[in-house]
């Protein structure tokens, strides 16, 4: 049983659909990503999720439990960051999570000081919301997704607006939460460097439609394309393509090795040709690689 099953989802607005027929499953343990251009439905898939929108059809269940028909069960073990957080910012951060928490059920101390702790914000918790970071801000709705002990988080755009270093410090809080509670992560980002380096599997929405679900290691080893640096590009892939030793070619610099061969036979093919070699060098394909290519193929073009 995964975490979060959906199942031929679909939301209408109207005459407009925003999220057309959705399926994936999360399994307990990964961190998830949701990836896709602005209006390209995660948010609404999201929404959701929490129940917050009402699908037009389908299935979809948080936590084992159907949303739509349970939601109270279904989202027991839940926390989540969706949209802006609102905090009162004449009050402390530690005032902030009691209030907060008293929406879903009352928090011994120990509880809110054990979450401050996690996500970094010791020794500042005491000062008025007012007074703190767009980074704190961030650790701060952290802390109030943490407090009712979730097995799953759902976090939308976490590091939105952050700096370099608040966005290497929301990683590294994110991992850290995954390894050392054993979280579920379903997260939404358009940080594609951030999704390579935290999932494990993603799921591309382009239009409000599934284009892609799987690994990202199955992205990082499904082209392996080799920068080649030589006098005449056009006659070294020439023959290398004779000798069937490489499939495609790109920008007059990149070859795509043929199953099999290896970087160490293309040189000993061209250096025996007397072609010089003056570098080469394997690419591993990045999510951002594969993301905006299959955007392209998609729609000729998208913005994250």
């Amino acid at each position: 049983m995964g975490m979060i099953e959906l199942s031929g989802i679909t939301k209408k607005f109207g005459q407009r659909t925003a999220v057309d027929g959705l399926s994936f499953t999360v399994q307990r343990g990964e961190i998830f990503g949701l990836l896709g251009h602005n209006g390209a439905g995660k948010s609404t898939a999201i929404g959701m999720m929490l129940g917050q929108v009402w699908p037009t059809a389908g299935e979809l269940k948080v936590c084992g439990h159907e949303v739509t028909g349970n939601r109270r069960a279904a989202l027991r073990n839940v926390g989540a960051i969706f949209e802006t957080p609102v905090f009162y910012d004449y009050l402390s951060g530690w005032r902030n999570l009691e209030i907060l928490s008293t929406y879903t059920a009352p928090t011994p101390a120990r509880r809110i000081r054990e979450v401050i702790h996690w996500v970094g914000l010791t020794g500042r918790e005491r000062s008025k919301v007012r007074t703190y970071s767009h980074g704190m801000r961030s650790r701060l709705a952290l802390a109030q997704a943490l407090l009712p002990r979730p097995e799953l988080l759902i976090l939308d755009e976490p590091s939105d607006g952050l700096d370099p270093e608040g966005i290497h410090e929301m990683r590294q809080t994110i991992l850290r939460l995954q390894r050392e509670l054993g979280l579920t992560i379903l997260l939404s980002s358009h940080l594609l460097n951030e999704v390579e380096q935290l999932c494990t599997r993603i799921a591309i929405l382009q239009n409000g439609r599934k284009v892609f679900d799987g690994s990202v290691a199955e992205i990082k080893t499904a082209e392996s394309r080799v920068e080649l640096k030589t006098p005449d590009f056009a006659a070294a892939a020439g023959l290398l393509r004779e000798r069937g030793l490489i499939g495609a070619t790109a920008e007059d610099r990149f070859i795509t090795l043929a199953n099999g061969h290896s970087t160490a036979e293309v040189i000993r093919t061209l250096v025996s040709a007397g072609l010089a070699v003056e570098g080469i060098w394997q690419h591993e394909q990045t999510v951002e690689d594969f993301y905006l290519s299959l955007v392209k193929a998609q729609s000729g073009g998208g913005k994250i």
